[in-house]
């Protein structure tokens, strides 16, 4: 269901009255304050702000702060998120038995309703590790639906599902899409920009990973990486760091199995770390990863926060941050004992300014500094699940939700104003989605077996 782009300007705003989580430690956290916007551009921030031109934004009654970052999201199998089932088809199963059942149309429709989900979430920004390249048709549709909304965004082109860990990804339609779709800023009005996702030891042979880093060190994209969620430690960081393989535009992704002496060389080379906690929970099969997110603090290695594939956690920034405060705490009898426990505005930093450090745009958005683009999310208080507002900075993490959120600006662009989606049609991303899951699971019938409910929509396994 592909469609035109609806066209939203960059305004003159003066966001008037709110209490402001700046992320930015010279403005720091203000009980009331204003934020003036132009040409995309955070132009000043600070209390008793005028404006003669400016379109001013009420934000009393609310928090503003910066636009949420997603580090790690699988985007091509968002309309699979609830093909799981409770007889041990989980994660895995359900995507070993339909990532080849996706159409180009069906990586449209489902990329278009992770974007449209994610904004109304106030995530303003996603790394889209795209790890199923079925055909350069499938590459196009993704980059479509980017095209289609107005999310900051890398794209980390991959591999196709399942490829034999023994053969090399020789990334054959990556110098095609890196010509056709990223050689000129303004195809993406510029949000948009390329990276690639490779197995790692994780899913291919040593020889293989590799292989692949000498055909896309020279590239000089950014690159993302699962590592192992148990054991056995597959990934050896000292020995990337010789190789020249980490530093800043090298993201791991789960490292649950890392030893001290890895987290050690990640912080050295100030390598980030994605941290899907919901994914880290379900799936980490050895070991304990709160354990392994204390220690990573403790070893100064930069984090932030992922959802990893909507099957296994919604790309809920707030419920990530709220379960990843709760569950990272010092542990008695335990070797994180004498760890500290991880605080409210070190949360709301993984899920903003790291994230954007870790995708090469520290310098650009994360935080609410003069000079930054305008990525700001403003969150009414006034809602039944958040008042009273004491502290700031605990009420985003212990109370919001999506819900509350009120306003979305992306670069400038108001997505969202009180309360609703102004860039996407959702009855027709929803329809767009419904018709890909219901044509997927009907295609895999012979390994999903769906019953059928009263709408005509699968109901379960």
């Amino acid at each position: 269901m592909t469609r035109e782009k609806t066209t939203i300007p960059q305004g003159e705003y003066l966001i008037k009255g709110g209490a402001i989580i700046s992320v930015d430690p010279k403005i720091g956290t203000l009980a009331e304050g204003d934020v003036l916007i132009h040409g995309g551009e955070i132009i000043d921030v600070g209390q008793g702000l005028t404006s003669e031109t400016a379109e001013v934004i009420d934000a009393s009654g609310m928090i503003v702060m910066p636009g949420m970052v997603d580090t790690h999201y699988h985007m091509w199998s968002t309309v699979g998120r609830n093909f799981l089932c409770d007889n041990g088809f989980e994660y895995y199963q359900a995507k070993w038995a339909t990532a080849g059942h996706y159409q180009p149309e069906d990586y449209y429709n489902s990329v278009l309703l992770g974007l449209a989900e994610l904004a109304d979430n106030g995530v303003t920004t996603v790394n889209n590790w795209s790890h199923n390249n079925r055909s350069p048709a499938h590459v196009d549709a993704e980059l479509r639906a980017h095209r289609h909304s107005y999310l900051r965004a890398r794209y980390s082109f991959g591999h196709i599902d399942q490829l034999p860990v023994d053969v090399v990804n020789d990334f054959a339609d990556l110098d095609r899409v890196r010509n056709e779709w990223f050689s000129d800023s303004s195809t993406f009005d510029g949000l948009v920009h390329l990276g690639v996702n490779l197995r790692g030891m994780l899913q291919s042979d040593p020889e293989v990973f590799h292989s692949e880093m000498e055909r896309i060190l020279p590239m000089q994209l950014p690159i993302s990486v699962h590592a192992s969620q148990g054991k056995p430690n597959v990934d050896d960081a000292a020995d990337y760091e010789k190789r020249g393989y980490l530093g800043p535009d090298f993201l791991f992704c789960h490292y649950i199995a890392a030893t001290d002496s890895d987290r050690e060389a990640l912080a050295r080379t100030k390598t980030p770390l994605s941290f899907a906690t919901h994914s880290e929970m379900r799936l980490g099969d050895y070991g304990d990863p709160r354990s392994a997110l204390l220690k990573a603090l403790g070893a100064g290695v930069l984090i932030t926060l992922s959802s990893d594939a909507s099957s296994l956690a919604p790309p809920n920034m707030f419920e990530n941050m709220r379960f990843t405060w709760n569950s990272t705490i010092p542990w008695k009898e335990t070797d994180t004992e004498n760890a500290q426990p991880l605080g409210f505005y070190e949360t709301i930093k993984m899920a903003t300014i790291n994230g954007a450090i870790a995708l090469g745009l520290g310098d650009k958005i994360g935080s609410i500094t003069p000079g930054k683009r305008a990525d700001i999310i403003l969150i009414r208080t006034t809602d039944l699940n958040i008042a009273p507002v004491g502290n700031i900075e605990t009420s985003i993490v212990q109370s919001a939700t999506p819900a509350n959120v009120d306003t979305v600006l992306v670069d400038g662009r108001i997505i969202k104003r009180h309360g609703k989606l102004l860039t996407f049609d959702i009855p027709a991303v929803v329809a767009g989605a419904g018709e890909s899951a219901f044509r997927i699971r009907k295609a895999a019938g012979g390994v999903l077996k769906p019953r059928f409910g009263r709408l005509g929509n699968p109901v379960c396994c």
